[in-house]
């Protein structure tokens, strides 16, 4: 299985359980791999035969700045989702990182990773 890689995808969102989290937001980071077969796009040499990426990134940052949820567990389970809608991929995996989480200590990131299937 061929993968495509898009890491860094940092997009504003107000997701969490504290009322200041969903009225504030904050910056949530997205790293996300694609396993599928990349050999159709790399003999045609046409990108309609793969995923675009930056439709991707389009696709992602719209999860990620849409409705708020509670838990980065289901804003990953939807990321995860948005990348399985293309019948291409064969199996996503989402990290979904939030650096600026509200934890009173000194720490350099939190993250959730979910990986889904066809």
């Amino acid at each position: 299985m061929d993968l495509i890689t898009l890491t860094g995808l940092r997009v504003r969102g107000n997701h969490g359980v504290f009322d200041f989290e969903r009225r504030d937001g904050q910056d949530f980071v997205v790293d996300v791999v694609l396993g599928l077969d990349l050999r159709p796009a790399a003999d045609s040499d046409d990108v309609a035969d793969t995923v675009h990426y930056g439709e991707l990134a389009s696709r992602l940052a719209e999860v990620v700045a849409g409705p708020p949820v509670n838990l980065i567990e289901t804003l990953a389970q939807r990321l995860v989702d948005a990348c399985l809608a293309d019948p291409r991929v064969a199996r996503a995996t989402v990290t979904v990182h939030k650096p600026q989480a509200p934890i009173p200590l000194t720490f350099t990131d939190v993250s959730v990773t979910m990986t889904g299937t066809r």
